[in-house]
């Protein structure tokens, strides 16, 4: 494994958890190479110890996995001083492993996980515990070796390098499941905005957005207006956009009030700390346990500001302050209306260049050269290992796909899976779902949206649109007849602003289905409106499509190894492994490759699936049903 490039070994990652949560043999070969990544990298040390905390089995405190965990939390592998010695941390059950404390050569100490800082810059008895919002140092673990921008392998005090991270990761989770109390969509995202405003007395800090940790960057802002929650029907996911600074060497800018508040008139110039004073909704107890704690003035509804044009203090009602976040001055440049019961569609209709373009024009940060816009959404409840495993055949697929020249489309993203129901996902920029589409369009059909946006079917803009939504549609035709993806309602199909069609939320695939009714039983979703925007059944397009499945096919099943060891040494604990075993799962998908037949046979195989598919009678009830009962069109 030492003679293989780290980003090679990186996307086989789960699968390496999932052996050496269930394998002692290999744990024990690869246990030396996870030691080695963990000392050179915090960003592989935490993305590890989310993947134990994912894979390991239930109540085994014991087990060799749960002390790998603990030994890379208890910082027993961080890099090794020129100047110190380290004994090795075992694994065996009847050895004790070495344990440091951080006060014999940093000058902190550590007490219920608060950390005194202990440097003479600091005001004495000032006390940061990570993960204490209301402190305005919640992601501060006291390292000052890199203000001087030395970057982080320059720091030489031995303070904690996981728990800052671990802390901002945790607190996005955790606004996640507060999230869930609220009963409307319009609270929900109210209550979003001030949970964000608050996490953002914490920023700038050295934290950096996992899903990017390969590019070395800090967390300065997440701005609250923009943030939307997703439209789900039980639980709280939500869309976050990350403003951050790349490369920049360890050294922070310091802490800016927003931009639209410093130029507002004198009793709106409201400084940052004022939302702590509205972290609670209308009606919500003070001293719900969940909540972060607030510095509150004596009336809890009002907040005192100077007006600098009178003595007297001016009172800002706290719901006022809600709705200026809310009604952000800078509107989205987008076609689609604010949905109060789908706050995200508008978001993520606007075109990514114009997002960034405005919310840099508003930050603080936007000045600085290094400034960037990212994206994330923070999902709470949901088990994403599953989703996980769907990301890298997709992955798998599109590579082989273009060894083989064909010209199949499909778009991976990254998962991050923090838990056993919790994780990050990338965002796919510049997308819509089907039902936001139908919702927003007030009945256009799929062929009528085309136009609108592309232009009239003989147009150069409205041809290409076509071309990319033909080779997307026949990749991820195919993708869902080899993993029998199922749920293949319109909220689960997006359409981007070039025209391809890609498919998310993997969370029913090879031998599960949503209830495991196995309801959903043509080869994969596929539609009138699709082929009425290829242009009919007697179109170049549809030929062309059914061609390019055909293509696929022949060349996936050259490589078909490749994902059958994928699924093979995946954890058995997915969910796609509860009603088969895991055998019997791998054989029903090397089925699926028909290895056996001659090119004419699948050219027939593949007609044969695409008609069933076309007039498939669950299809359409499984849309009636997802109307009915979730309002999905």
């Amino acid at each position: 494994m030492f003679n293989f490039e780290e980003q090679d070994v990186d996307f086989y990652l789960p699968q390496l958890v999932s052996l050496y949560v269930h394998h002692s043999d290999v744990a024990e070969a690869i246990h030396p190479y996870l030691v080695h990544r963990c000392r050179s990298s915090v960003e592989f040390s935490l993305r590890l110890v989310w993947l134990l905390s994912a894979f390991s089995l239930e109540h085994t405190k014991k087990s060799r996995a749960s002390k790998l965990k603990s030994l890379i939390m208890a910082e027993e592998f961080r890099p090794r001083p020129l100047t110190m010695h380290y004994s090795t941390p075992v694994l065996s059950p009847s050895k004790k492993t070495h344990q440091r404390s951080f006060s014999d050569a940093t000058g902190f100490s550590s007490e219920a996980g608060v950390w005194k800082r202990q440097h003479t810059s600091s005001p004495p008895g000032q006390h940061y515990k990570l993960g204490d919002l209301a402190s305005g140092h919640a992601f501060d673990n006291g390292c000052s070796c890199l203000e001087g921008g030395e970057g982080q392998k320059g720091c030489r005090c031995q303070a904690p390098r996981l728990g800052p991270e671990q802390e901002f990761v945790r607190a996005l989770i955790s606004i996640g499941l507060r999230l869930q109390v609220a009963p409307t969509k319009e609270l929900k995202n109210q209550r979003l905005q001030a949970e964000l405003s608050m996490l953002n007395l914490n920023l700038p800090a050295r934290v950096w957005l996992p899903l990017k940790s390969e590019d070395p960057h800090v967390v300065v802002r997440i701005p609250p207006a923009e943030a939307a929650v997703l439209n789900s029907k039980d639980k709280a996911p939500y869309l976050i956009y990350v403003e951050i600074i790349s490369n920049s060497g360890g050294s922070l800018p310091p802490k800016m009030a927003p931009a639209h508040l410093r130029q507002t008139r004198s009793e709106e110039n409201l400084p940052d700390y004022f939302t702590m004073n509205f972290c609670l909704e209308d009606g919500e107890e003070e001293d719900d346990p969940e909540l972060p704690e607030c510095h509150r003035q004596p009336d809890r509804d009002t907040i005192s500001q100077d007006s600098g044009t009178s003595a007297d203090p001016v009172f800002v009602a706290a719901g006022d302050i809600r709705r200026r976040l809310s009604e952000s001055i800078n509107i989205p440049l987008t076609s689609f209306k604010r949905d109060p019961e789908d706050p995200s569609a508008a978001a993520l209709k606007e075109p990514w260049d114009l997002k960034v373009v405005r919310i840099r024009a508003e930050s603080p940060y936007g000045h600085l050269e290094n400034w960037r816009l990212e994206a994330a959404i923070v999902k709470c409840g949901d088990d994403l290992r599953q989703d996980l495993l769907a990301s890298q055949l997709l992955a798998a697929l599109r590579r082989t796909w273009t060894a083989e020249r064909v010209p199949l489309w499909l778009r991976p993203y990254a998962i991050l899976v923090l838990s056993r129901d919790s994780g990050l996902i990338e965002p796919i920029l510049n997308t819509v779902s089907l039902h936001q589409i139908k919702k927003n369009g007030k009945g256009l059909s799929l062929l009528q949206y085309f136009i609108q946006e592309f232009g009239e079917p003989t147009s150069e803009g409205f041809l290409s649109a076509q071309r990319n939504f033909v080779e997307s549609c026949a990749a991820y035709s195919l993708f869902s007849y080899l993993l029998q993806v199922k749920d293949r309602h319109n909220g689960n199909i997006l359409l981007d602003a070039e025209g391809h069609i890609l498919h998310i939320d993997f969370g029913f695939i090879l031998s599960c289905s949503p209830k495991n009714l196995g309801f959903e039983n043509s080869p994969f979703k596929f539609t009138n409106e699709f082929v009425e925007v290829m242009g009919g059944l007697e179109s170049d397009m549809f030929q062309y499509f059914k061609i390019l499945i055909l293509q696929g096919l022949v060349a996936a099943r050259k490589h078909h190894e490749q994902l059958l060891t994928l699924v093979e040494a995946s954890s058995a604990q997915l969910p796609c492994f509860r009603t088969s075993s895991p055998g019997a799962v791998v054989c029903q998908l090397r089925e699926r490759f028909h290895l056996g037949r001659t090119e004419e046979q699948l050219r027939i195989l593949v007609d044969t699936m695409v008609e069933s598919s076309l007039h498939s009678f669950t299809t359409k009830l499984y849309d009636g049903y997802q109307w009915l009962t979730n309002g999905i069109h």
